[in-house]
C-alpha cells in the first residue's frame, strides 16, 4: 500500500496523473522497442555486408592460393626435368666416376646401417 500511496503523492505534487505516468512509460518504452529493432536491422544488414565482403575475401584468397601452388607445382616439374637431364648428361659423360660415387654412397649407406 504504500507505494501506491508514494506514487499518487508524487503524482499530485507533479502535477500529472497516474494515468499519465503511466502513458508516458508505455510511450517510452515503445519508442525503446522501436530503436531497438531498428538497431537490431542496423547490426543484421551490417553482418549481411561483412559475411559478404569477407567471403568475396575468401574466394579471392582462395583462388590466388590455387593460382600460386599451380605455379610451384609447375616450376617443380620444370626442376625435376632439368635436374633429370643433367644427372643422364653427367652420367654419360662420366660414367666411371659416376659407378665410384654410387658405390662410395652405397659403402657410406652399409657402414651407418651396420653399426647398428
Amino acid at each position: 500500500m504504500a507505494p501506491s500511496i508514494l506514487h499518487s503523492a508524487r503524482a499530485k505534487r507533479n502535477g500529472g496523473s497516474l494515468h499519465d505516468i503511466e502513458a508516458s512509460i508505455e510511450e517510452q518504452i515503445e519508442h525503446l522497442r522501436n530503436e531497438i529493432a531498428a538497431f537490431a536491422k542496423v547490426v543484421g544488414e551490417n553482418s549481411a555486408k561483412q559475411s559478404q565482403t569477407m567471403r568475396a575475401r575468401a574466394e579471392t584468397s582462395y583462388e590466388d592460393l590455387t593460382a600460386r601452388g599451380e605455379e610451384l607445382l609447375r616450376e617443380l616439374q620444370h626442376g625435376y626435368v632439368r635436374g633429370t637431364r643433367e644427372m643422364r648428361r653427367t652420367v654419360r659423360q662420366h660414367p666411371i666416376a659416376t659407378i665410384g660415387a654410387a658405390a662410395a654412397f652405397g659403402l657410406a649407406v652399409a657402414l651407418l646401417l651396420s653399426r647398428r
